[in-house]
């Protein structure tokens, strides 16, 4: 079978390429290679000899060292990013730049370092490590395992063991020479890592570095090494380059070998089936023709290639076709569905040929009575096709075309089909024909604008009552034009509309038209009937509406009431409420009640007779009360009994107030009389008296009003005592308090002044006023405070007393003095305390300095007694004065201090210039600086070796020789 796998000779051994290792031995293992690998061999053995034979003499940048372990110096150039050198071409890759100093017997040379003697010197002391060469095993096509040692310490050129520390390893591999560019794959703790996705049959090579916490990094001897050979990767799809109605040219390229020569190529197809692949080909050619095939017929191919070490995988699948012939005409296309705007067709392949054949069709339409001819309408590979926007009730015309990639067929036999016809637009809105009666009325419509491409056969005339909601009734179905609508109830509001019926069906419905009918009077109500209970002066009735409106909405009722049916009816209601209460009534009579309704088109006839009953009443309203004022603060009140109404009065009540609409009740009892104690004096009252009996309490009678003579001012009830920020101007809080009320009632007479009382029983007289100031008291003292007014008929009563404090005295200026002087700044202190304020301070500073304009301006001001004036100008004096405040107040200002800052150092200068006269004699210049407000300005030049400094001038000059360089 074509699946086989062909018998190969076992892989060569792995090779391996060491710096120091002898090559004799390595031609035994790849005998077996063609002479494409050898040579190559053979050119990579020279290149390493030819590296190893100069690695101690080339100098330049882009060589690498000798030694395994890195180099570097101040004049590589090397940039490492990222883990690999790049600035240079042909730089090892290196994972980090150290200096790691002597290497396993190979020490670098100073000459080609570059460094200087103090880098010489350093490199002595440094620690070094003893990497040895890491070792390959396991070398598979597409893997190996390194694995390798950890470092050891080497000094003075012998091996010492090194404290037991955390090494961290990274494995870097290049496949591009061993000047080529690296690429890290591992970094981690482990000894061993297994190298995958190699590339087989390719020469690697792969160094390991180290690095722990106090040492520096060691990168071992680069190990070099060759994966084995494999079979073939799989091939690209092979391509036709020529094909003809029974047979197809194919073509491919070859993969990649993978170190083994390809020595044939297995070619299989599925015969133009979708079934399994068989073999079609195999050989060690690139093109085949297949031959004997079918005309336009889809066949699949796919490759595989094969070497001595086995077969590959196939590559992708080749679908193509052989060149067919041009197909027969097809059957006229078939009417699946006709619509308005849309005709949908559908056919099949011509006679021959099947659905799966590669064919597209083209449907062409021509409109009847256009003189456009046919004009395509479908072009695709479906068996069906859906035209759209075609004119309604339209003939068209059609033929169809079958095309594969031989040409077009001819042209079906022309078929016929036609759109169906729309459905007539909506009438117009039915009008009113005529008057509109109780029961009927006569409605018209006009035709519709739109027939639909057909004549209207027939007309729906449909009808609704307005509160019917969406439920219709079909009132006349006919051709005319006009309807009568019969059997119709009085004064209710109809909907009608009108639709018509064509061949492509019914349309829509007309706007609505809404009729009312006319109305009649309403029907006799109910008799009336009581509501709730009977009162004595009052009744409440109720009704029903009437069983018959009319037709039209009830729009009042009218109620009658009479002693009895002999008397004349008078009206007690008149409204569109079912309920009325009829006031005016004696208690305990009956009375005639009739109800009757009325809508739009009239009165309604009278109900029934109705006779009610009152209840028995309460008493009447009192007379207005005898009011006689005993003192200022009472009044003696007296009132009649009045008509009881059938029951006997029970007991009286007195409302008694300032306002009338805020009277309330003080007094409940049977007596005539009642004494109101407790009143303001100068006051107008107000009272009502109201009677009870057994049927309930009577309206209250009217209102009588009295009013109180005057007397002494009343309490003064407010009194306080202003703050400082009350106040209008400042005062001296040390020695006054000052003091404001609101003037108490004045009971009738008007207030003439205030006795003010405080301290020991010292009383001070003031006028008519709201606020006074105590003065002349006692700084830091307590002082017990009330007031009381008097008029012209004596003295009112005191206030509640208050207590208050006079403030101490302000406190005096402290000290002020510099402690710290600056070129730009003053640090000022004063008073005994913290700098700053660590707890709360009741005394504050306030600390002033003189401007340019020679104002004193605040800097300060807080309850430190420290503060850094800054922003100064140098070697200026500046003039100060302070002030203390507390809760007495603000202290004066203190007498006024100079200060005067110092000067300020010259500015840093820029780096001086060197200037080569001689072998040994060079001239140092610099720039000037600008005099400092007539300061000389010295300059002091420096020589410095290494880490000393040595003086070597000093003076105005802005250049110096130095000799002996």
């Amino acid at each position: 079978p074509p699946q086989f796998i062909h018998q190969h000779p076992p892989p060569p051994s792995p090779h391996l390429y060491q710096d120091q290792e002898s090559r004799s031995h390595s031609r035994a293992n790849f005998v077996q290679r063609d002479e494409r690998t050898l040579k190559m061999q053979e050119h990579l053995k020279k290149r390493l000899k030819d590296r190893q034979a100069t690695g101690h003499t080339n100098n330049k940048a882009n060589s690498p060292p000798s030694s395994p372990h890195k180099a570097n110096s101040s004049s590589s150039g090397t940039n490492v990013q990222n883990g690999y050198g790049k600035g240079q071409p042909g730089t090892v890759g290196q994972i980090k730049q150290k200096h790691i100093g002597k290497t396993q017997g190979s020490p670098i040379p100073s000459a080609d370092s570059g460094m200087g003697e103090s880098d010489t010197e350093s490199r002595k002391s440094e620690e070094l490590l003893n990497f040895s060469k890491p070792t390959v095993s396991e070398i598979q096509a597409r893997s190996a395992v390194i694995s390798w040692n950890a470092p050891a310490a080497a000094q003075n050129e012998e091996v010492q063991s090194l404290t037991p520390e955390a090494f961290t390893f990274e494995v870097a591999i290049s496949n591009s020479g061993k000047n080529g560019k690296f690429k890290s794959l591992y970094s981690g703790e482990d000894v061993t890592f297994t190298l995958s996705e190699l590339r087989p049959a390719t020469d690697y090579h792969v160094r390991v570095s180290a690095s722990g916490h106090s040492t520096k990094e060691s990168v071992s001897e680069l190990v070099s090494f060759t994966t084995e050979s494999c079979e073939p990767d799989p091939p690209a799809a092979p391509k036709v380059v020529n094909k003809t109605k029974n047979s197809l040219t194919l073509q491919w390229k070859s993969s990649n070998d993978n170190g083994s020569k390809i020595t044939s190529y297995l070619l299989e197809w599925d015969e133009g089936k979708t079934g399994a692949f068989k073999e079609c080909y195999y050989g060690h050619l690139k093109q085949h023709k297949v031959t004997k095939l079918s005309p336009s017929t889809k066949y699949a191919f796919r490759l595989a290639a094969k070497n001595d070490i086995g077969m590959s995988g196939f590559g992708e699948t080749l679908v193509c076709f052989t060149i067919g012939v041009v197909p027969p005409p097809p059957l006229p296309p078939q009417l699946s569905k006709a619509g308005v705007n849309g005709l949908s067709l559908k056919w099949g392949p011509p006679s021959g040929m099947s659905s799966d054949d590669s064919l597209t069709y083209i449907l062409e339409m021509e409109e009847d009575g256009s003189d456009y001819g046919f004009q395509a309408g479908y072009n695709g590979d479906e068996l069906s096709c859906t035209l759209s926007d075609l004119r309604r009730n339209t003939s068209y015309k059609f033929r169809l075309f079958a095309h594969n990639t031989e040409g077009k067929s001819g042209p079906s036999e022309v078929v016929e089909y036609s759109t169906c016809p729309d459905k007539p637009g909506p009438p117009s809105k039915p009008t009113v024909k005529g008057k509109i009666h109780s029961h009927n009325v006569k409605v018209t419509w006009d035709p519709p604008k739109d027939t639909g491409g057909s004549d209207v056969s027939s007309y729906i005339l449909e009808i609704s009552e307005a509160s019917a909601g969406n439920k219709w009734e079909t009132a006349y179905k006919g051709s005319t034009r006009e309807h009568v609508c019969a059997h119709l109830k009085p004064g209710i509001s109809y909907r009608l509309k009108v639709s018509c019926v064509g061949r492509g069906g019914q349309s829509q419905p007309s706007d609505i038209l809404t009729v009312q009918t006319s109305a009649v009077p309403p029907g006799p109500c109910h008799p009336p009937c009581l509501s709730g209970k009977a009162k004595p002066k009052e009744i409440t009735l109720q009704w029903d509406p009437p069983s018959v409106d009319g037709g039209s909405e009830i729009s009042e009722y009218l109620l009658e009431v009479a002693n009895n049916d002999q008397e004349e009816h008078r009206q007690a209601y008149r409204g569109q409420s079912l309920e009325c209460t009829v006031n005016g009534l004696l208690p305990g009579r009956t009375y005639c009640f009739w109800i009757r309704a009325a809508n739009k088109a009239g009165l309604g006839p009278y109900s029934e007779k109705a006779e009610i009953s009152t209840a028995p009443g309460p008493p009447d309203p009192c007379s207005i009360p005898l009011l006689m004022c005993k003192t200022a603060t009472c009044i003696v009140a007296t009132w009649e009994s009045p008509p009881c109404n059938g029951a006997e009065v029970s007991e009286y009540r007195l409302e008694w107030g300032q306002m009338e609409g805020s009277m309330h009740i003080v007094y409940t009892g049977p007596l005539l009389c009642y004494e109101v104690k407790g009143l303001s004096p100068a006051t107008t009252y107000y009272c009502r008296v109201q009677a009870v009996n057994l049927a309930g309490p009577g309206l209250f009678g009217e209102i009588g009003t009295v009013t109180t003579p005057a007397s002494v001012p009343a309490a003064v009830a407010v009194l306080n005592l202003l703050e400082e920020d009350q106040l209008e101007g400042p005062l001296p809080l040390s020695t006054c308090l000052a003091l404001h009320w609101e003037e108490p009632c004045c009971h009738g007479a008007e207030i003439i002044g205030y006795h003010i009382e405080y301290g020991e029983k010292q009383v001070l007289t003031v006028n008519r006023i709201r606020s006074h100031v105590l003065e002349n008291l006692q700084p830091d003292t307590f002082y017990r405070i009330r007031i009381q007014a008097f008029n012209s008929l004596g003295t009112g009563p005191f206030s509640p007393s208050i207590k208050a404090k006079t403030k101490p005295l302000p406190p005096d200026p402290p000290h002020l003095e510099c402690v710290v002087f600056s070129y730009q700044s003053l640090k000022l202190k004063w008073g005994e305390g913290p700098s700053r304020a660590l707890i709360a301070n009741p005394t504050q500073f306030n600390l002033q300095m003189e401007d340019r304009l020679g104002r004193f301006i605040t800097v300060y001001s807080g309850p430190c007694h420290t503060y850094k004036v800054q922003r100064l100008s140098e070697s200026t004096t500046y003039y100060f004065k302070i002030q203390a405040c507390n809760d007495a107040g603000e202290g004066e200002f203190s007498e006024v201090y100079a200060f005067a800052t110092t000067k300020s150092p010259p500015p840093a200068m820029k780096a001086p210039k060197v200037h080569q006269l001689g072998d040994n004699v060079c001239e140092v210049t610099w720039e000037p600086l600008q005099p400092m407000k007539g300061d000389a300005i010295v300059y002091i030049l420096q020589l410095a070796t290494g880490r000393e400094a040595d003086q070597i001038y000093k003076g105005p000059e802005t250049s110096y020789r130095v000799p002996s360089v």
